[in-house]
């Protein structure tokens, strides 16, 4: 399974998503533009020390993320993709996941891009939320999606018995001074 953040404005929620693959062992995928530097502050901080244990790949636009997301699977990338969205779809707890699948979240402000909603409308996915609400934080939308569809594909979930070891590779009081970016081969 592979978790893809599409033009991330805001550094905390990508620092969080960078958490939860560290949690769950998922590779995560940035599509630029980005809204921040790699280097900002607060996406470290919101990765904690974690990571040193995120298997980061940054794609330059959505084609070449595409082309690296279509290894690794006999099924054609357009039937693993999963595409969030707070306008329609499926809804989240009645999607069949598949552990090659690919969940793919916008932007903060503008969400996906509408030609990747079109050229996939049976993709689309969203969590039910009241009349009047916009929009799930996306932090809080990748990360429920994550565990869910970890969940229903059948894909074990780590199983720390509610135990905290820290990970060799990640120092308790030690800030990274970069984070580690797997770049694609072209």
């Amino acid at each position: 399974m592979e978790l893809v953040l599409v033009h991330p404005q805001i550094p905390h929620n990508a620092g969080c998503a960078g958490r939860l693959s560290a949690a769950t062992g998922v590779r995560l995928h940035f599509v630029e533009p980005l809204g921040f530097s790699l280097e900002d502050r607060y996406l470290k901080r919101a990765g904690l020390d974690y990571w040193p244990l995120v298997d980061l790949c940054v794609h330059p636009d959505w084609e070449r993320a595409a082309e690296v997301l279509s290894r690794g699977s006999q099924r054609p990338l357009a039937e693993r993709l999963r595409l969030f969205t707070a306008r329609g779809g499926r809804v989240l707890f009645e999607v069949p996941f598949q552990p090659d699948d690919v969940l793919v979240l916008g932007s903060e402000t503008a969400g996906l891009p509408p030609e990747l909603l079109e050229a996939h409308p049976e993709a689309k996915v969203y969590i039910p939320i009241r009349p009047g609400v916009r929009s799930l934080n996306l932090a809080n939308v990748a990360c429920l999606a994550l565990y869910t569809a970890l969940n229903r594909s059948g894909h074990p979930l780590p199983d720390n018995r509610g135990a905290y070891v820290p990970h060799p590779q990640a120092a308790e009081d030690i800030w990274p001074t970069d984070i580690a970016v797997t770049s694609p081969p072209r």
